[in-house]
């Protein structure tokens, strides 16, 4: 399905500022939706002098109240129906229309809807239109809750209708993660006296510590009581608690945290009040926390594996120079830079904030280490193409491993006092299953492959083909033109 960007490029000559205050209106309009009780659905129409109907590029459902369109009504067109000159003649009045009752499908048979057309107007011309579908299942006595919602309903879709909705200073960042109708809803009056609360507003206030009536109080008052000292205020705060800007802050009281979000009222450009939305977030900011102290106590714990395997490995090379001269010496030097490999990955594990670790820049230091050690003053370049992307700590360290032997092998064996190059291909991959699978070719352009010596005779490839095994993957050598090529394939466990 197309996006809304989209949509509107290909079926209307708006402007990018036309797009972009449809893009707010529809990233604010679950708000307007949610207090009537309502669908909504956003129409445009094609650039003038051309044919075509009004079409609908948006659609919210409430989440406060029956739906009334069981199908998205995005690609839905006006037709010869009732819709499309009402469209017509709400934009070309620029003014809300109302039509009380009409019958449209439902799940059972046909629906009772009241249906409302509120042209989206920004700086004096229509844009759009929002038609507003409330489902008339009932005839009830409204309660007090249901009242104060849909009068703050309208109050907004008037300042739609009027080129006052929605706040474009209101930074976009502050709409996302928002607290919603569902959450609690204050109306203020001008001077911030709370006129309304619902239930949940009312409890959320009270946790911070508030034990006295809401309703007639200054929400600026009944807050500022309550801050506890010890946590920083946010400076945007007086502009929420008193209604006068589209803001957003977090309270801080009572060992709980209230986020609350400030949206004004007003009426042919002036205040009259504000609607302030407000949800208990104490309890995932603690798990936030607990959580952040879990990734610093993760990294570490990283760190100091790091450090410790450093000292293993600084110990190794102390010791490798007592040892003469021989094999007992290539061992130990081995060791230690096996060690060192290992100690790469929890290097990189300890800078981040995830448990994976990208594998790219873990192979470019340990390439480059590898030949600053043992290329013995021979020219020797690494290049690396493809992409390993991010892995998990465990699939990391036996990679590192396994790139790092085939590295040393391709020095040692191949390029020797001569030097050269050595090159590592990637590609990764999907398997049968759709788990992410990687074929690596590790290549160099020496020698060649020695008859005498064939692969497998050496404990470097031994610890290859075990880690290889443990990846489930399969090894193979074979001669590149010129050099030697070591190819493999690993399994590799999804990032979580």
């Amino acid at each position: 399905m197309a996006t809304l960007t989209e949509l509107l490029r290909s079926r209307t000559a708006l402007g990018d500022s036309d797009v972009e205050w449809l893009h707010l209106l529809v990233g604010d309009w679950q708000l307007i939706a949610d207090l009537s009780f309502a669908d909504l659905v956003l129409w445009v129409r094609p650039p003038r002098g051309t044919d075509g109907p009004w079409e609908a590029v948006a659609h919210v459902r409430a989440t406060t109240g029956h739906l009334v369109f069981v199908d998205d009504q995005v690609g839905r067109t006006a037709g010869d129906d009732h819709v499309g000159p009402l469209l017509d003649e709400a934009a070309a009045e620029q003014r809300i229309l109302r039509v009380r009752q009409v019958e449209v499908p439902g799940d059972n048979g046909h629906q009772s809807v009241r249906e409302e057309y509120i042209p989206v107007v920004r700086e004096g011309r229509v844009v759009a239109i929002v038609t507003r579908h409330t489902n008339l299942w009932t005839t009830r006595t409204p309660s007090r809750l249901e009242i104060t919602y849909l009068a703050t309903a309208d109050a907004l879709c008037r300042m739609v209708s009027a080129g006052e909705f929605p706040h474009s200073t209101a930074p976009t960042g502050l709409r996302r993660g928002a607290p919603r109708v569902g959450d609690g809803v204050i109306r203020l009056d001008i001077d911030g006296i709370v006129t309304y609360a619902s239930p949940n507003a009312v409890s959320a206030v009270h946790r911070l510590g508030h034990l006295g009536e809401v309703v007639g109080a200054s929400l600026a008052q009944v807050v500022t009581e309550n801050i506890r000292e010890s946590y920083p205020v946010d400076e945007g705060l007086p502009l929420v608690v008193t209604g006068r800007q589209p803001w957003r802050t977090e309270v801080t009281g009572a060992g709980t945290t209230v986020s609350m979000r400030a949206i004004p009222l007003t009426e042919a450009g002036q205040r009259f009040g504000a609607l302030v939305l407000l949800r208990d977030v104490g309890e995932l900011r603690r798990r936030e926390r607990e959580l952040m102290t879990k990734e610093a106590t993760i990294r570490e714990i990283h760190h100091r594996v790091k450090n410790n395997l450093q000292s293993v490995a600084a110990l190794l090379r102390l010791q490798a120079r007592r040892v003469p001269e021989g094999e007992a010496r290539t061992a130990l030097e081995e060791a230690e830079r096996r060690v060192g490999t290992i100690a790469m990955v929890h290097d990189q594990l300890s800078q981040g904030f995830d448990e994976s670790v990208d594998f790219d820049a873990i192979v470019k230091r340990g390439l480059q280490a590898i030949v600053d050690v043992s290329s013995n003053g021979a020219p020797i370049t690494t290049t690396l193409e493809g992409s390993f992307g991010r892995l998990r700590p465990e699939d990391a360290t036996a990679l590192a491993m396994v790139v790092s032997e085939l590295a040393q092998n391709a020095i040692e064996h191949g390029l020797g006092v001569s030097g050269g190059e050595i090159r590592v291909f990637v590609e990764r991959l999907s398997d049968e299953r759709g788990r992410p699978m990687l074929v690596v070719s590790v290549e160099d352009d020496g020698s060649g492959i020695d008859p005498a010596r064939p692969p497998g005779s050496g404990l470097g490839t031994q610890i290859v083909q075990s880690l290889v095994a443990d990846l489930q993957g399969r090894i193979v050598w074979e001669p590149a033109t010129p050099g030697t090529r070591a190819r493999f394939t690993a399994s590799l466990r999804p990032l979580t």
